[in-house]
C-alpha cells in the first residue's frame, strides 16, 4: 500500500493561516459524531495530527476530556494559545502516528482531520486498535468542494505545481490508481464497520481568503515557496482578479466524516 513518506516539520509556517482560512467544521457535525459514537462527558477523546487545535477545541467545548497530537511545534503553540483564549482544557503532546504506543493513554474517540493520508494508514489503525476502548471509534473528517464558482482550482493547482514542484509529489501520489481509499483501508482494519455523515453548507472567499488557504497548505505554504512566494502571490492574485474583477468566489462545500468501529462491538442490528 502507498505511503506518503513521514515529514514532521511538513506543516511549518502554516499555523497563522489554517484556522482562518480552512474550511471549517460545523459543530453539528462533531456533536452528531459525539452522539452516534454515545460520548459522555469526560470521556476521552485523541486529536491525531490536531494542527492548531480545530477539532480537539470543537471536541473540548462539548465537554470531552481531549488530547492533540501533532509534530510541528508551530502547530502546537497555535492550539494552545487558542485553548487558553477560549478558556478550554486541552492536554497536548508533540508526536505523531508512529509514535502511538501503550504510554499514549486509552480513548473513546480518536479524530483525524485532514491527516490521516500523512500516516502509513494500516500500522496507524493496528496501532489504534490497542488505544481505543471497547465500543470507541475513529473518525476521519475531512472537507471536499461540490460546486465553485468561478473556479478557481485549476489556477491554484497550476501555480503550484510551478512554483513548488517538489511538494507536489505528496498530492500526485494520492492521485495514483494504486492509492487507496480511506475507505478501503479501514475495511481491512479492525474497524471494518464503516459509515459517514456531514453537513453542506455554502461560502463566499475573496481572493485574499483563496491566497490564505493556499498558505495554509503544505504544498505552497511560505517555507515551501521560498523564494518563489513573491511571484507565487504576485502571479495567484492576477489571475484571480482576472476571474472575478468583484472578488466574490462562491463555493458549496461539505464537511464529512467517516466513522468506522469495530463490527463486533456494534449492536446487533447495525451490523450489516
Amino acid at each position: 500500500m502507498l505511503t506518503i513518506p513521514f515529514d514532521a516539520r511538513r506543516f511549518r509556517s502554516t499555523a497563522e493561516f489554517y484556522t482562518r482560512y480552512r474550511v471549517p467544521y460545523p459543530a453539528a457535525l462533531l456533536e452528531s459524531v459525539a452522539a452516534r459514537v454515545g460520548l459522555k462527558p469526560g470521556d476521552a477523546v485523541l486529536d491525531l495530527g490536531c494542527g492548531p487545535g480545530v477539532l480537539a477545541l470543537g471536541f473540548a467545548r462539548l465537554g470531552f476530556a481531549v488530547t492533540g497530537i501533532d509534530p510541528e511545534p508551530e502547530m502546537l503553540e497555535a492550539a494552545r494559545a487558542a485553548a487558553a483564549e477560549a478558556g478550554l482544557p486541552l492536554t497536548l503532546r508533540e508526536g505523531s502516528s508512529y509514535d502511538l504506543g501503550p504510554g499514549t493513554g486509552s480513548f473513546r474517540l480518536v479524530t483525524m482531520g485532514r491527516s490521516f493520508h500523512w500516516m502509513d494508514r494500516a500500522a496507524t489503525l493496528a496501532a489504534l486498535d490497542r488505544l481505543i476502548e471497547p465500543g470507541g471509534a475513529v473518525a476521519l473528517f475531512h472537507d471536499r468542494r461540490i460546486a465553485v464558482s468561478p473556479d478557481w482550482q485549476k489556477l491554484l493547482a497550476e501555480l503550484s505545481e510551478k512554483h513548488s514542484p517538489g511538494r507536489s509529489e505528496s498530492r500526485h501520489m494520492r492521485r495514483n490508481p494504486d492509492w487507496r481509499p480511506h475507505e478501503a483501508v479501514l475495511l481491512d482494519s479492525a474497524f471494518a464497520a464503516v459509515e459517514s455523515r456531514g453537513r453542506v453548507f455554502a461560502q463566499t472567499l475573496t481572493a485574499d481568503d483563496i491566497l490564505g488557504r493556499a498558505y495554509s497548505m503544505s504544498v505552497t505554504s511560505p517555507e515551501a515557496l521560498g523564494d518563489r512566494r513573491q511571484a507565487f502571490e504576485a502571479e495567484l492574485l492576477a489571475g484571480l482578479a482576472a476571474m472575478s474583477p468583484e472578488d466574490r468566489f462562491h463555493e458549496v462545500v461539505a464537511a464529512e466524516a467517516v466513522l468506522a468501529f469495530r463490527p463486533a462491538e456494534l449492536p446487533p442490528a447495525m451490523r450489516a
